[in-house]
């Protein structure tokens, strides 16, 4: 089955990059001080969290004070 292929104008594509609205947006409502509070509350927690889990975390990675590799010595015969 053939498509038929008809001339499609694409003008109007061509005309909605250029269209500007002269409808300005509402403003947006301004935060309430109870709506800031909670949002530095959020955000010092989430630095807290981070704070802490360097202060916890690094010295597990400090490889220095926990060596990987034991070497296991031999224990020595006594010759008989």
């Amino acid at each position: 089955m053939s498509r038929r292929r008809e001339p499609v104008p694409f003008a109007f594509v061509a005309e909605a990059d250029r269209f500007r609205s002269n409808v300005t947006p509402p403003p947006r409502p301004r935060a309430t001080p109870s709506q800031i509070a909670g949002r530095t509350l959020i955000g010092l927690t989430i630095i807290a969290g981070f704070i802490g889990s360097l202060m916890f975390g690094m010295p597990a990675l400090d490889s220095q004070s926990h060596p990987t590799q034991q070497i296991q010595q031999p224990e020595a015969s006594d010759g008989r």
